[in-house]
């Protein structure tokens, strides 16, 4: 009677075209998992750029930087106080960028100085990077 089973041989072919496959297809979905985070955090600043437009119709300013993107979810005490705070501007708790990291906040900008500088720091988590990659900060006025 034979005994029925995989032989060492056949396991490690298998192995081996499981691991060509995985070297071939691996940087790609990396590649891809980096640019989707990238478009999550612009998507991300583009939603506070709505809520901080609504915040400054109602309000005459947008929120210092002491006040910071809070003052889209809770009015804020902080000087100076909103004159006409309706109702949070944002539906839920301000998100961390897709690295785990807070958004940068600060109004009067120093890139826009009539309005605010909002940016994320991207992978690197560090103000600047190269640009054209994922070390590249992911900013309001691009």
């Amino acid at each position: 009677m034979a005994k029925k089973g995989f032989t060492l041989i056949e396991l490690m072919v298998v192995v081996l075209i499981i691991s060509i496959i995985a070297a071939l297809v691996g940087p790609t979905i990396f590649k891809k998992i980096g640019k989707s985070k990238r478009v999550a955090a612009k998507a991300q600043i583009e939603m506070f750029g709505t809520a901080l437009d609504s915040y400054r119709l109602d309000n005459d300013e947008y929120p210092s930087t002491e006040q910071g993107l809070v003052a889209l979810v809770e009015k804020s005490t902080v000087s100076p106080i909103p004159k006409n705070w309706e109702e949070p501007y944002l539906k839920k708790e301000i998100p961390l960028d897709p690295w785990g990291n807070p958004y940068v906040y600060i109004s009067p900008g120093k890139v826009k100085s009539t309005a605010y500088d909002l940016l994320s720091y991207g992978v690197d988590g560090k103000e600047g990077g190269a640009e054209g990659t994922d070390a590249e900060d992911i900013v309001s006025w691009k």
